[in-house]
């Protein structure tokens, strides 16, 4: 339930849109974290006491679920569909090695470190239903950040970083994005009407005041909550399952079916109205 990404403005805008059929019947998704890490995982405090030890080690998709928990909301994982198995790939390792040397000097400690991770990790994963979902872990080189969060359907395609929509008949031009703004007044998801003004200034961009009213919300109700235990342990196998797919040259790992096939009758997430 603490997964704050999914209550961002775009991402509850494309949920909505999903939800009212804007896009069609949703086939495909494109997510990820992509984050240059560089300064935080060589920190001697915070982050750095332990994100640096996991690159050292591990080598797959470390970080999947910010990207990957809005995307499953739309495609409507363990509730009507699940993820199936995946295959991970990773990139060699450079970004890190580069880096100590030009900060701390070749002769350095950090410059003689060795790093397991590759620096970009992409993972594609197959849903019980055919639908599939492009997974990028990408923390060690320099770059801008951003999720990806792209949903395609049979209708068009809604897509963040940078914020653009295309809906087949709808768009202003053909084959042009249009921004986001020209569907807020029809998609705009309630959750964020009615609650980004008081989470502002309250943590990234207001999705965390938002995130933790709805667990609040929840537990005082006792209504289920947007995100279970179930979503918890989907999202967050692709890590091992990640590594296991690196480690055997790309071999498909199957997803555990954490629901004991309850996703086959389970009702898709609601739009909250809060």
């Amino acid at each position: 339930m603490m997964e704050n990404c999914c209550y961002d403005r775009i991402e509850l805008m494309t949920l909505h849109m999903v939800r009212k059929g804007l896009l069609g019947e949703i086939l495909h998704a494109e997510c990820g974290y992509l984050h240059d890490l560089r300064e935080v995982k060589f920190s001697s405090t915070g982050e750095g006491l332990w994100r640096r030890v996991h690159s050292w080690k591990r080598n797959g998709n470390l970080y999947p679920t910010h990207g990957l928990g809005p995307v499953s909301q739309c495609l409507n994982v363990n509730r009507g569909d699940a993820f199936d198995y995946l295959v991970s790939m990773s990139s060699p390792s450079g970004g890190m090695q580069e880096y100590a040397v030009e900060k701390f000097g070749k002769d350095s400690p950090q410059a003689k470190e060795k790093f397991a991770l590759g620096d970009v990790n992409t993972s594609l994963i197959k849903t019980k239903l055919g639908k599939t979902i492009i997974v990028i872990h990408d923390t060690n080189l320099p770059r801008p950040y951003t999720r990806i969060n792209l949903v395609q359907g049979t209708k068009g395609i809604a897509m963040k970083w940078p914020d653009r929509v295309y809906v087949e008949g709808k768009a202003a031009k053909p084959h042009e994005w249009d921004d986001f703004e020209k569907y807020a007044a029809e998609y705009e998801h309630p959750l964020w009407k009615k609650l980004a003004q008081k989470g502002e200034g309250r943590g990234h961009g207001g999705m965390d005041y938002i995130e933790d009213y709805r667990l609040i919300q929840s537990l005082r109700t006792g209504t289920p909550m947007d995100m279970d235990v179930y979503d918890a342990a989907a999202w967050s196998a692709v890590t091992a399952l990640s590594e296991r797919s690196v480690a055997q040259r790309g071999k498909p790992q199957s997803f555990p079916d954490y629901t004991r096939g309850k996703w086959k009758t389970n009702p898709p997430l609601e739009i909250i109205e809060g």
